[in-house]
């Protein structure tokens, strides 16, 4: 009987399948045993990983960080090129201003140099509004002339701190001129938006680039005839001119009283109310 107690008991010891229990039992003890020989064993084992997981998660800020540095400069970048886009109109602007200026300080000593405040569209077609009035000296009749001495029309209108020119090439102009090198008399007709014509007789041989003056101190271009209408029956011509200047980018005029010759070339009232 002892024989077989112990058969039994070394099976049990033999077995293959040691219970769980055991197991926890060994595990427990071998955690305390190192806990006790290296108790910072754990802590030394995993930090390398967790030195690595911080790098790689500050390599990680650094390239966002970069990205979003990135996205602002170039929207500032951006923000600067319009800018720089700005500054160069302005200064090109400027630059027009000055310019035409000092055509006109060439002119006469004796002008009154006006800047245009309006022109068309944003003013009446045909008319120009200036920044001076008659507390500048600025008077009915007087003719304005701009860059390059090339007359724009008569003052038509003024007010203390500002005044109105009617162009040449406005309807209600009528005005005494000629033609070509020559020097043919016509008589120029305000056409309208920034035109001009006249009529005159086909053996004058008048052809398309011919310049046309105006009457005023000195010779005067006013324009260029630009098209020649009219049947070939017909002993006469239709001369259709061009301004001299682009009337919708004049900025600076100067006003000069050019004297009673000049205002009786003119068919046409200076008392137009603004």
């Amino acid at each position: 009987m002892k024989r077989t107690s112990l058969a039994r008991r070394n099976a049990l010891l033999s077995s293959a399948d040691v219970s769980w229990g055991v197991g926890a039992l060994a595990f427990a003890l071998l955690a305390l045993l190192v806990r006790i020989v290296a108790p910072n064993l754990f802590f030394q084992a995993v930090a390398p990983a967790f030195r690595a997981a911080d790098v790689v998660s500050e390599k990680s800020h650094a390239v966002f960080s970069g990205l979003s540095d990135a996205s602002k400069l170039a929207a500032r970048n951006e923000a600067l090129v319009s800018e720089n886009a700005a500054l160069a109109n302005e200064n090109r602007a400027l630059r027009e201003k000055e310019s035409s200026i000092g055509a006109l300080s060439t002119l006469s000593s004796s002008g009154i140099i006006a800047g245009v405040v309006a022109r068309p569209p944003a003013s009446p077609y045909d008319t120009l509004v200036l920044s001076q009035g008659s507390s500048a000296g600025v008077a009915l009749g007087q003719e304005a002339f701009g860059a390059g001495g090339v007359p724009l029309g008569i003052v038509s209108s003024v007010r203390a701190d500002f005044s109105r020119v009617t162009l040449f090439s406005a309807p209600t102009m009528v005005t005494d001129g000629w033609v070509g090198q020559a020097g043919i008399p016509l008589v120029i007709y305000g056409a309208g938006a920034g035109a001009m014509r006249a009529s005159l007789a086909r053996s004058a041989g008048i052809v398309e680039g011919d310049i046309v003056f105006a009457l005023g101190p000195g010779k005067l271009p006013i324009g260029t005839v630009v098209r020649v209408d009219g049947d070939p029956s017909s002993p006469s011509v239709a001369l259709q001119i061009q301004p001299a200047l682009n009337l919708f980018a004049v900025s600076w005029i100067e006003l000069r009283d050019t004297g009673p010759a000049f205002a009786a070339s003119l068919s046409w009232a200076t008392s137009t109310p603004l």
